[in-house]
């Protein structure tokens, strides 16, 4: 019966839109305010940006769990299981609790429209950590940030990792406009910490903090990293230096992720108990799947959701500083809304052959539009439309020097995942 019953609330809910047609705050104010305001039981951290959310959201709720704190954590999308998204202290939410919240958020009335599965999803969240009376909440936006379902929280903080072009649909096709929109996430008197890059964003997003005298923390220019010989680096903040810092996560990036993360560190350090050694213990520990994730040694195996142009540059970079030497095998499926000639241009570059599949996905472009765009850029193209049988035709003809990588999508990855969790490996 719980099997079923916790089937049944994943099919329901799989079954709401994706996006509302006229996205706004006013359904998940309804849901929020009919089950007591849930979100106000807790002190909040509020993470939006278009790559590395996960990362920082995840590091931010291991370092609070070392520092004695029960912490929620809640992120999109999941690899392998929707119990993913919810997470205390470390811990997937059980099917029985999905199911209560789920019960919870469904037997109220939700206004005039249904709500979407992010909305759902979100107030579900919300619910779980009031119930199991957490102290402090990481929360990642979904998309966008001034009208995300997430953005009824009062955040401590809000972080801001990075803008690039993405979800033109929803978010505006120019860099500023997509800025003004998970500038949306910055409340008044509220601190600020962004790792955006380009002029334009960042003028964006100090207007807005200035509107709302939220004090403002741009990376390079108000805290700094700098790295150490030794795979270390340290950390020059507002007004702490912190040596020997590192990251449990692959890939030279999440040295800037980890300085957001150490940058909201030394401003809650202000107000609630937390040392230097809880973050240093915190940051080394974090893992984040799906990401730069190396499941396995022999064969050599490399997940990485690479799921827009950004971050299929910052794989492609990875991949060409470590395995230089190495044959690259590049299994990969995309969605239909990404720039996919753009990113196999640049994650085909550093590989010798491809193979193209799709995932279970009705956003899934055919791997014969991949073909196309993957022509001229590598001689050995293979295609084929499983994900399952993509990996165990690399498997099966992997050279034993040659690293395989799958990626493209965090669908793709997710039933990678569920895949290989089943086979016996020689893991790291």
């Amino acid at each position: 019966m719980g099997d079923k019953a916790y089937k049944d609330c994943l099919n329901s809910m799989y079954s709401l839109r994706r996006f509302g047609i006229k996205l706004g705050l006013t359904t998940i104010k309804n849901i929020l305010s009919a089950l007591g305001d849930p979100q106000n039981n807790y002190s909040c951290i509020h993470v939006a940006g278009t790559n590395g959310k996960g990362s920082v959201a995840s590091a931010l709720a291991c370092i609070l769990q070392k520092a004695g704190y029960k912490v929620g954590l809640f992120t999109s999308p999941h690899l392998v299981t929707f119990n993913e998204r919810i997470q205390i202290n470390n811990h997937l939410i059980s099917n029985k609790n999905v199911v209560e919240s789920y019960n919870a958020v469904n037997n109220i009335h939700q206004g005039s429209r249904e709500p979407t599965f992010f909305e759902f999803s979100t107030a579900m969240a919300l619910y779980e950590f009031s119930k199991e009376k957490v102290d402090w909440a990481v929360i990642e936006t979904g998309m966008g940030g001034r009208l995300d379902a997430t953005n009824i929280i009062k955040p401590a903080i809000s972080i801001i990792t990075n803008i690039s072009i993405e979800h033109k649909t929803y978010l505006g096709n120019t860099i500023e406009k997509i800025a003004g929109e998970k500038g949306g996430i910055i409340k008044r008197g509220t601190p600020v910490i962004t790792g955006a890059k380009q002029k334009n964003a960042i003028n964006v997003l100090k207007n807005i903090a200035a509107k709302k005298k939220a004090p403002f923390y741009l990376l390079g220019e108000s805290f700094k990293t700098r790295r150490n010989k030794n795979g270390t680096f340290t950390y020059h903040g507002m007004e702490k230096v912190w040596p020997n810092m590192r990251t449990g996560l692959s890939g030279t990036h999440q040295i800037e992720n980890a300085a957001l993360v150490l940058a909201a560190c030394e401003i809650l350090g202000e107000k609630i108990d937390l040392s230097v050694g809880h973050m240093r213990a915190g940051l080394f520990q974090n893992k984040w799947p799906g990401r730069l994730e190396i499941v396995s040694s022999s064969p050599y195996i490399i997940l990485d959701g690479a799921h827009n142009l950004n971050a299929a540059r910052t794989l492609t970079r990875f991949l060409s500083k470590e395995f230089a030497e190495k044959k690259i095998a590049v299994i990969t499926g995309m969605l239909d809304d990404k720039p996919y000639a753009a990113m196999l241009k640049s994650i085909l570059s550093v590989c010798n052959r491809v193979i193209l599949t799709k995932p279970l996905i009705d956003r899934a472009l055919e791997p014969e539009t991949l073909y196309a765009a993957s022509k001229g850029l590598v001689k050995n193209i293979t295609i084929i439309p499983s994900v399952k049988e993509a990996i165990d035709y690399a498997l099966s003809t992997a050279s034993a020097d040659e690293i395989i990588c799958i990626t493209g999508s965090l669908y793709v990855v997710g039933e990678a995942k569920a895949m290989l969790s089943n086979l016996t490996f020689q893991h790291i």
